[in-house]
């Protein structure tokens, strides 16, 4: 998702938008799998930009919002597509392959601490609170606790883990590189979400068309899938994240966080039948409680020395 430095009244209704969002991208991960049982990683991942870039193409022009058309705006837009588009959906992708969607979705979680971290070493002037320490700690506490380390990791769970934990570090840099260099640009943010998404699918295109993996059926559930992952997941869902940072802040709008993972281990275990073992739904919460500790929505109270006279 792209950031806006929107801001707007709470007065409007912004519920059904941001419980959209939030169901639209927890069941991302349902979505992937079923891509999964047709194509390979890199055609989910081409599939999905393509979707989405027509999708947002189509809704700029017909609310007549312009295209960036700055060279260096371009620029940056194509740094942020290989961080947040290209190489994080097809290492979800991949990651896919080998873990369930209710994993990949409680790992997806832990962006917000990626995103800490990033901004700790992109803006020194952001110290590192004991709050945010805690949170980053806690929160890598819960996803030992989802994998079960005490029980052991075979190679290919790890593999996956260790994907979808590229794709949430990808997210991580992301996120404080448009701070930087998009976000005091102005442009309106379909306009920047279009143009990433395109670049993104013009970077995926010649992987797509060297990978040589068999296409299976497409059967109406994958091409079902893969339309909601396209054009809901990476187009419908961008525009309703905007519409809550514009009627209810950006404050607001992040705390989609906290649901995402919620519907992925609903709907993994209800519609494609995964097993979930306690220490997911378990770790989930942990992960939540480190997010929520780091941004401040829980109150870490460090007691304070004091000094004799």
């Amino acid at each position: 998702m792209t950031p806006s430095v929107t801001t707007g009244g709470t007065g409007r209704s912004w519920l059904l938008p941001y419980l959209g969002a939030a169901l639209i991208w927890g069941c991302s991960f349902l979505f992937i799998k079923l891509g999964l049982e047709a194509l390979s990683p890199i055609h989910v991942a081409f599939g999905r930009q393509a979707l989405g870039a027509l999708t947002l193409l189509v809704l700029a022009a017909a609310t007549r919002v312009r295209l960036p058309r700055g060279r260096a705006t371009w620029g940056h837009l194509f740094v942020v597509a290989i961080l947040l588009n290209s190489v994080p959906s097809t290492l979800f992708a991949f990651g896919e392959t080998h873990v369930s969607s209710v994993v990949a979705g409680i790992i997806n979680a832990v962006t917000p601490l990626a995103t800490i971290l990033a901004a700790f070493v992109a803006f020194p002037s952001e110290r590192p609170t004991a709050g945010k320490i805690a949170g980053i700690l806690v929160g890598f506490a819960g996803i030992l606790v989802v994998v079960g380390i005490w029980n052991g990791v075979g190679s290919s769970e790890a593999l996956g883990v260790l994907a979808c934990l590229g794709a949430v570090a990808c997210y991580g840099i992301g996120f404080p590189y448009i701070r930087r260099n998009l976000a005091p640009r102005g442009e309106r943010p379909l306009a920047l979400a279009a143009g990433q998404i395109a670049c993104a699918t013009v970077q995926l295109l010649p992987f797509a068309l060297l990978d040589g993996s068999p296409i299976g059926g497409l059967t109406p559930q994958v091409v079902g899938g893969m339309l909601a992952l396209g054009m809901l997941g990476t187009g419908i869902a961008y525009v309703w994240n905007f519409v809550v940072i514009d009627r209810a802040g950006a404050t607001t709008a992040s705390t989609v966080t906290y649901l995402t993972p919620l519907v992925a281990i609903a709907v993994g275990a209800l519609l494609l039948g995964e097993p979930v073992t306690p220490n997911e739904p378990l770790g989930g919460l942990v992960v939540l409680l480190g997010v929520a500790l780091a941004q401040g929505r829980i109150a870490l109270r460090v007691p304070r020395r004091r000094i004799p006279a």
